[in-house]
């Protein structure tokens, strides 16, 4: 069963409920695909086995056989390779690696060459195999990263940690999944990104629930909403300091109040009844 843990917004608490669901379940796979900040690590305190670089192809022409045809750009949805006259200028920050250009050149003289893309990480803790990825500070293309990390999972129970938002990177950490958690706030923003995220995972046809971090403040906009559009309320977290404060020195939730644990395997076994 593969469970992603998604917000249409960052910091609604989607981590907290990724590492506390993780840390309950005990023997699982966690992957972190927030590769631009992941720090799943910090509350699960994986020891790290395994280390290795991640690259991305981008293209690489040999202007001995280059006829300037303008063939590649043509082909090239993202602009990341252009003819102009007796010339081919390529913008690898803009490849997305799919090949088009290097399959459909007539003249063969594109080529792929690795660009480094990020780092790959790969540890255990008390039974989880933590799995995450680094994305590169110059690189803007983190889809292939989350790729990376989500080929590497096993099977069983997988847990993915999604990035915020309802953009590319957010979506390809989604796609795939068996299940996923909307973790939101009862705030005019929290609604307002949750109705995108709702929007994206119905796309997508994948089946989901809400949880609603800091349930006691704001209003009830998100409850109506969800009771009108008939999602499911999976979890309600009331405010705490005492929980935001064990959270900004690493202290997962579950430690700090063992009797959660029990909810958040309930929850598991919720959403293998519903799926």
């Amino acid at each position: 069963m593969i469970v992603s843990i998604a917000s249409g917004k960052g910091g609604t608490g989607k981590t907290t409920i990724a590492t506390n669901m993780a840390l309950s379940a005990g023997k699982c796979e966690f992957l972190d695909c927030d590769v631009e900040e992941p720090n799943a690590h910090i509350f699960i305190k994986p020891e790290m086995l395994e280390s290795r670089p991640v690259d991305r192809p981008v293209p690489q022409v040999d202007f001995d056989k280059c006829t300037y045809c303008g063939k590649c750009g043509e082909v090239c949805q993202f602009s990341a390779i252009v003819v102009i006259r007796q010339s081919v200028v390529t913008f690898p920050e803009l490849c997305h690696g799919c090949g088009a250009c290097s399959g459909l050149c007539p003249e063969n003289a594109i080529t792929e060459v690795g660009k480094r893309l990020g780092l790959l990480e790969i540890g255990e803790s008390n039974g989880i195999r933590f799995i995450h990825g680094i994305l590169e500070v110059s690189e803007a293309m983190s889809p292939p990263l989350i790729r990376a990390v989500k080929k590497e999972a096993n099977g069983g129970l997988v847990i993915r940690d999604a990035p915020p938002g309802t953009s590319c990177p957010t979506i390809e950490a989604v796609n795939g999944s068996d299940f996923c958690i909307l973790v939101t706030e009862p705030t005019p923003f929290g609604l307002n990104d949750l109705k995108l995220a709702v929007g994206m995972l119905r796309t997508l046809k994948i089946p989901f629930g809400v949880i609603v971090n800091r349930s006691d403040i704001g209003d009830n906009a998100v409850f109506d909403y969800c009771r009108h559009e008939e999602i499911p309320i999976l979890m309600r977290v009331l405010m705490d300091r005492d929980i935001a404060i064990a959270y900004s020195n690493g202290i997962p939730l579950v430690e700090m109040r063992p009797e959660w644990k029990g909810r958040f395997v309930k929850l598991l076994d919720d959403i293998s009844r519903m799926i």
